[in-house]
């Protein structure tokens, strides 16, 4: 038999007790975000740390960090073979609004072969699948195909505030030849995807101040600077009528696409029409030269999240505002760093500031882009195994969005990260009635277990 049939006979044999295994998981309600679950935090943190321990894994630690604690694990006794680092974390997001769940939200519940809980899909059903394709690999061929290390976290729903501290701190205990993390999804229903790259993120609220207070419009209207004019002038100069931006320096940096990249993404025929449908719009609006998927995946934004200033209630009130301001964020793409280009927003604004008025810049969280090249054996390892299991070609795709930490353990480990998730978008992660599709829990499994393989035969 082939490991991928010696798994699937395994799998097969345990399903229902791994998925009362995962239930179990899946009631402790280590919500990060509330203190009233610190207690719940540490348990979930021990459940896994047991589990791992449970299966012969070594090492096993639950570290105490600024925040909620870290799970450490290892085996290491593949001589000679690479060494994975998987990641994942056991925290889940508040269930507010509660009437809104059909069954109880840390009360698992199997309907229409979906799993229901908070955390089922993002991220603790995830995780469960990498202690178990490690069981099944000890149960089925008495050792591991390649070294592995774990390190899962509790604050990935707030952030990660403590695990870059965490990571830099352990450099040398977390050293691998790659960093696997299942929290993502597929493309499509029955169309698996790895995800190679990911958006980094900046931003800056804009204050603009004019005379010391509203003034009458009548009075001094013509004669001195509305604040709103000002800042509506400012907000008009960041991009053309295409959305091209223009701050001098923006693109410099930017990583352009490879020609096989892009027919890639020319090849998952993305219906644009029906994008359209969904969000309510008659056509789509993007940088010219590029395709939606391009636009969304690939290429850096400047987008205008929030203004405010001046009267909005009913009627009107005939003043000049002295006061408005606006919140702008920027999606980066690789090799675009958020410092600088935060630096390239300041001396954009204050080109741009009009006569009359004072501008004061405040500076927002930031979060660096994440690649991993596209042809690197890791990554199309993970495309073959996906493909023997789903039995369709991979999509290979970036993510238009920002996981801070990958952009972290990017920098700190120097390592490559492969994005294999499992979830579909439609699955409500922090929403109401939070579910895992269990053909791809299970698909899942077998993907996971046969990715071992291909690393283990892969010269890193």
């Amino acid at each position: 038999m082939s490991h991928l049939q010696t798994l699937d006979a395994y799998f097969t044999e345990h399903r229902e007790r791994h998925l009362a295994e995962l239930n179990e998981f899946l009631r402790i309600p280590s919500i990060s975000a509330l203190s009233e679950h610190k207690d719940d935090m540490t348990n979930a943190a021990n459940w896994l740390a047991d589990h791992l321990k449970s299966l012969n894994i070594e090492n096993v630690s639950v570290d105490e960090t600024a925040g909620h604690p870290v799970v450490y694990g290892e085996w290491l006794h593949a001589e000679g073979k690479p060494t994975i680092l998987f990641y994942g974390h056991y925290d889940v997001q508040p269930v507010d609004p509660l009437h809104l769940w059909e069954t109880p939200p840390f009360e698992p519940a199997i309907r229409d072969n979906k799993l229901f809980a908070r955390g089922s899909s993002d991220d603790k059903g995830q995780v469960f699948m990498h202690l178990k394709m490690i069981e099944a690999l000890f149960a089925t061929e008495g050792t591991l195909p390649v070294n592995v290390k774990f390190i899962y976290e509790g604050e990935e729903e707030i952030g990660s505030p403590s695990l870059p501290q965490y990571t830099e701190d352990n450099k040398e205990k977390l050293a691998a030849d790659l960093i696997v993390i299942s929290d993502t999804g597929l493309y499509a229903k029955g169309k698996p995807a790895v995800c190679y790259g990911l958006r980094g993120l900046t931003g800056v609220q804009i204050d603009v101040r004019g005379a010391k207070g509203d003034l009458h419009s009548g009075l001094y209207g013509g004669g001195v600077q509305n604040a709103i004019h000002a800042l509506t002038e400012i907000l008009a100069s960041f991009r053309d009528e295409h959305g091209t931006i223009q701050v001098d320096g923006f693109y410099d940096k930017v990583l352009p696409l490879s020609e096989e990249e892009r027919q890639a993404y020319r090849d998952l025929n993305f219906d644009e029409d029906a994008l359209k449908e969904e969000v309510g719009v008659q056509e789509l609006f993007g940088e010219a030269g590029y395709s939606y998927l391009e636009q969304t995946w690939a290429r850096p934004t400047l987008e205008i999240n929030g203004v405010f200033g001046g009267f909005s209630g009913e009627g009107i009130k005939t003043v000049l505002p002295a006061e408005a301001g606006a919140k702008i964020t920027c999606r980066l793409v690789p090799n675009q760093d958020p410092e600088e280009i935060v630096a390239l927003l300041k001396a954009h604004i204050e080109k741009h500031k009009p006569a009359g008025v004072e501008v004061t810049i405040s500076e927002f969280d930031k979060g660096k882009p994440y690649i991993t090249p596209f042809d690197h054996p890791v990554i199309q390892a993970a495309g073959r195994s996906y493909e023997k299991v789903y039995n369709v070609p991979t999509a290979y795709t970036r993510g238009g969005g920002s996981i801070p930490i990958v952009a972290a353990f990017d920098e700190i480990l120097e390592l490559p990260v492969v994005l294999m998730g499992f979830g579909l978008s439609s699955e409500n992660f922090h929403a109401p009635n939070e579910h895992f599709h269990l053909e791809n829990f299970d698909q899942g499994l077998r993907v996971l277990g046969d990715y071992m393989f291909e690393i283990a035969n892969i010269k890193l």
